[in-house]
């Protein structure tokens, strides 16, 4: 309730409600283009190659474009590219002096990582492109000459390029994050689907009622969980000292500083599953191979053992990119500056150095309650899939990006609705 609430008091402001329009036209655009689909295939066949959801490890594709991936359409890429790259940028901030001297150089730096992120996702984007046109996709083409390939990978390439331009510019003329706002847009407009096919597997016997109860009260408890968990703060109290410039005596109130216990939100779960489908997507180049074979048997969900090195892995890329991504949004260093400039403290914490610490350890403790909630929601459905039969291997993924993405989206109105709120304050 309090959501909604939120959306419609910021749809009575003019400036937000055009942002919110303009983010509602953008995700049209979306879903039009995802039913675009590329010329010279062969329906009936690419039909048959997903018969029964035999989607296997491809499903990720599919859930992060929306269904385009198993109708081969214009954005059957999606922005998984995009999301790579950004997770190797990211990386090579860490391992490399350039990249890091960029992370550090303000506005600019940031100019110059989102054009390398581009540059890159665009590369990763002809490299998918071409092995889902040569491997995967191959028998569901109708011409198949060279020049077709080529014109069919350049169609992929360029719709996962106008998609990353449709991202940044929901990011700069709209509401939320545009990336995530997608991958938002293609997991809600399944729903109708899904529900219509989980209910003709219901009245056909291939799915128990039980089954259904079963996953109903999974997916709520999922919503509670992380509407709790992404809602979830610690609060540190700061004092300021009370200091006299000129006749004015300034400081003296008492505030907090919120410590979010889930700070890097879903990115953790995108960045995982886009790692974990890397070789998984790799293995198409090479079919018939003992490398096909070994990911099929132990790096796939579908796999024996392979579903157990999977749910293992997903776990740990979950829980390492959640620290990661808090320490690259999280900068207890510079907190700790701008408290002691202005003379705050935290109550029996000395400025400096001291409070660099505590703050760091804090935010330790609480983020990995957040992360292991985020890996077991997102990996104990791959495991009860694989031994009972429900087919919910991404269910509790999709919750968790859609809930979590659309909480975010909520925040930003939110803090866009006070800052107007504080700049008319001031101007009064």
């Amino acid at each position: 309730m309090e959501m909604l609430k939120t959306i419609r008091q910021a749809f009575t402001v003019k400036e937000l409600r055009r942002k919110m329009i303009f983010t509602l036209l953008m995700l049209v655009v979306f879903r039009i283009g995802s039913n675009i689909p590329v010329p010279g295939i062969n329906h009936e066949v690419l039909a048959q190659m997903f018969t029964n959801g035999n989607m296997g490890i491809l499903e990720l594709f599919n859930l992060f474009s929306g269904g385009s991936f198993a109708n081969f359409t214009v954005f059957a890429l999606s922005v998984t590219p995009y999301i790579t790259a950004s997770i190797i940028v990211q990386l090579l901030t860490v391992a490399f002096p350039y990249f890091e001297r960029l992370a550090k150089e303000g506005m600019e730096g940031r100019k110059k990582m989102a054009q390398i992120t581009r540059y890159m996702s665009v590369v990763l984007a002809v490299i998918q492109a071409l092995g889902l046109t040569f491997g995967l996709f191959k028998k569901a083409i109708i011409n198949q000459s060279v020049f077709n390939f080529i014109v069919i990978t350049l169609i992929l390439t360029a719709g996962t390029t106008f998609l990353m331009w449709l991202g940044e510019q929901i990011n700069e003329y709209g509401v939320g994050n545009g990336i995530s706002l997608l991958i938002f847009g293609g997991i809600i407009a399944r729903i109708p689907s899904q529900i219509s096919e989980i209910g003709g597997k219901v009245s056909g016997g291939s799915m128990s009622v039980i089954s259904l109860i079963l996953f109903i009260i999974f997916a709520i408890v999922v919503v509670v969980g992380i509407i709790a968990i992404q809602q979830g703060t610690r609060k540190i109290p700061v004092q300021y000292a009370k200091r006299v410039v000129g006749r004015k005596m300034y400081g003296g109130q008492s505030t907090h500083i919120p410590l979010k216990v889930n700070q890097a939100g879903v990115i953790p779960i995108i960045f995982a599953l886009s790692l974990l489908q890397f070789p998984l997507t790799i293995m198409y180049f090479f079919p018939d191979t003992a490398f096909y074979s070994f990911c099929e048997k132990y790096l796939s969900p579908a796999g024996s053992p392979g579903v157990w090195v999977y749910a293992v892995l997903n776990v740990a890329l979950i829980i390492f990119f959640n620290y990661f991504y808090t320490a690259i949004t999280f900068n207890p260093v510079e907190i700790s500056k701008d408290m002691k400039a202005n003379g705050g403290f935290i109550p029996g914490i000395r400025p400096g150095k001291p409070t660099t610490e505590y703050l760091s350890n804090v935010m330790s403790r609480i983020s990995i309650v957040g992360a292991i909630f985020l890996a077991v929601v997102a990996t104990l459905p791959t495991l009860v899939s694989q031994y009972t039969g429900l087919d919910i291997r991404f269910g509790g993924t999709s919750l968790l990006i859609a809930v979590g993405v659309a909480l975010d989206t909520v925040q930003q109105l939110q803090n866009q609705m006070l800052m107007r709120n504080y700049r008319g304050f001031l101007n009064k």
